[in-house]
C-alpha cells in the first residue's frame, strides 16, 4: 500500500523524526535513543515514513542509516501554503478591529 505524506505528519512522532532527520542523517539505532517509545514501535514510525517516501535507508556496513527525502513533504507545503494569504487576512482584520476599539476607548477617556 502507497502511504501519502499527510499519513507521514499525521503523527507527532513522525513529525519528531522528520525534524530529527532534516538536521542530520542517523541510523535506525540513534533514532530509537531519541525517543522514550520501544525500537519495535519506532521501526513502525520508520517504515510509515519510508512507505510515504519521505525517508529512505542506506545500508553503511552493519547499520541502516535512515535519510531524509525533503522534496518528499512539497505536496504538504502547498496544500498549507494556500492557507497562507487566509490566515493572514484574517490576522490583519482582527488588527484592525482592535486598533479600532482602542481608538474609541482612547477618545471615550
Amino acid at each position: 500500500m502507497r502511504r501519502d505524506v499527510f499519513q507521514a505528519i499525521a503523527d507527532p512522532i513522525r513529525r519528531d523524526i522528520i525534524e530529527l532527520l532534516s538536521k542530520e542523517s542517523l541510523s535506525v539505532n540513534d533514532v530509537a535513543n531519541k525517543f522514550e517509545i520501544s525500537r519495535p514501535a519506532i521501526s513502525k514510525h520508520l517504515k510509515i515514513l519510508n512507505e510515504c517516501g519521505i525517508i529512505s535507508f542506506n545500508q553503511v556496513g552493519r547499520e541502516r542509516l535512515c535519510l531524509i527525502q525533503p522534496e518528499e513533504l512539497i505536496p504538504a507545503f502547498l496544500w498549507i501554503k494556500q492557507y497562507n494569504q487566509l490566515w493572514e487576512d484574517r490576522i490583519d482584520n482582527f488588527e484592525n478591529y482592535i486598533n479600532i476599539i482602542q481608538s474609541k476607548n482612547n477618545r471615550d477617556e
